[in-house]
């Protein structure tokens, strides 16, 4: 949390762990929600902004930290340790946010919709009047923002960079936790972007791999799509193979792989592992409306889904030709002679 003394003006926000990428992310979130940047912070002495303390009382800042200030010219001040009245007004904010903010328990379904509503709090607090103040908290808030600093071009990107190297299960170890990526890395070097929520990996200049973060310990992390051209060579692997343990999928996929297999046996099972990979290139809604419009048609092959997932990208009407697709089902309509309805004329009216 961060708490302006002059205006008594603050801003909340939480985070699943105490990391360096969290602290910086909430500075981040802090100057935007404010629209200016202070001229200097008080900070205390946490080993995420502080690797250590010099004989001669200065500090040695943590990389990330040092590179958040340097990219907002802030000037870092800091509480001496165990000294918790030389940062009073934030110690006072932190008992208020819990009786007003935490009372009674909140319940979200993500951080992203707990920290909205911990924004719009904070700002619903501008409007209050403090005691002995003759001006409400916004009203004060007007002054420091003339005092501070405006926003600079482009916020601080707010991650920790690592390396790694792709072991022969197309895993990357960042903090402990393992991340998949696609098959084809195997035993490349790789950089690792640790964001608070996130994970990017990548190889050169691209990124191969992103993961929502692990904050647990030896955890494999998995993204089914990385292992699929591999298991479309070894296809038997399919019902086996660990990153697609617990891989949950819409109803119709499982129709249309038991259909697959009936019709065309192995093949029909490599053939629905290639309608899995189209979500490489697609999203998984485009195409599982790909996959339902194809069991509504009968059409059950790989190229009738992926001519209908295309189609439905460029918003044109499909066109299925049964040449070209030939599990689509064939009518076969003859044609009655009209010698067959005199046999109707013919018939005697049997005894009742």
């Amino acid at each position: 949390m961060l708490d302006l003394p002059h205006s008594d003006a603050c801003y909340v926000r939480a985070y699943p762990a105490a990391v360096a990428e969290a602290w910086v992310d909430g500075h981040i979130h802090a100057f935007a929600f404010f629209g200016a940047v202070p001229q200097s912070i008080v900070y205390d002495n946490d080993r995420c902004l502080v690797a250590k303390i010099l004989p001669d009382g200065t500090r040695k800042r943590a990389t990330l930290f040092s590179g958040f200030l340097s990219h907002y010219l802030i000037r870092d001040r800091y509480g001496r340790p165990g000294k918790g009245n030389d940062k009073g007004s934030v110690e006072g904010l932190v008992g208020y946010v819990r009786r007003n903010f935490m009372v009674p328990i909140p319940h979200f379904a993500s951080w992203d919709e707990f920290n909205l509503w911990l924004e719009e709090q904070c700002r619903k607090r501008q409007g209050d009047r403090l005691r002995g103040e003759s001006e409400t908290i916004g009203e004060r808030l007007l002054r420091d923002l003339v005092a501070m600093r405006p926003l600079p071009a482009s916020p601080f990107d707010a991650c920790d960079h690592a390396s790694g190297r792709v072991t022969s299960q197309a895993l990357v170890r960042y903090r402990t936790n393992d991340y998949s990526v696609p098959v084809a890395y195997g035993h490349q070097d790789v950089w690792i972007r640790g964001y608070v929520g996130e994970v990017v990996i990548g190889c050169g200049g691209g990124i191969i791999a992103r993961h929502p973060r692990s904050y647990e310990r030896e955890e494999v992390v998995f993204d089914p799509l990385h292992y699929l051209p591999l298991i479309e060579q070894k296809i038997n692997a399919l019902d086996q193979a660990a990153p697609l343990q617990g891989w949950e999928l819409p109803e119709a996929f499982t129709t249309l792989r038991r259909l697959m297999e009936a019709r065309m046996g192995k093949q029909g099972r490599r053939a629905y592992v290639q309608v899995l990979r189209l979500m490489e290139s697609f999203d998984l809604a485009d195409l599982h409306a790909a996959v339902k419009q194809a069991l509504h048609l009968g059409a059950i092959s790989f190229d009738a889904v992926k001519h209908l997932v295309l189609c439905r990208a460029e918003r044109r009407p499909p066109k299925l030709d049964l040449d070209i697709y030939p599990y689509l089902p064939r009518a076969t309509v003859e044609k009655t002679s009209a010698k067959a309805y005199m046999r109707l004329l013919d018939r005697k009216e049997e005894p009742a």
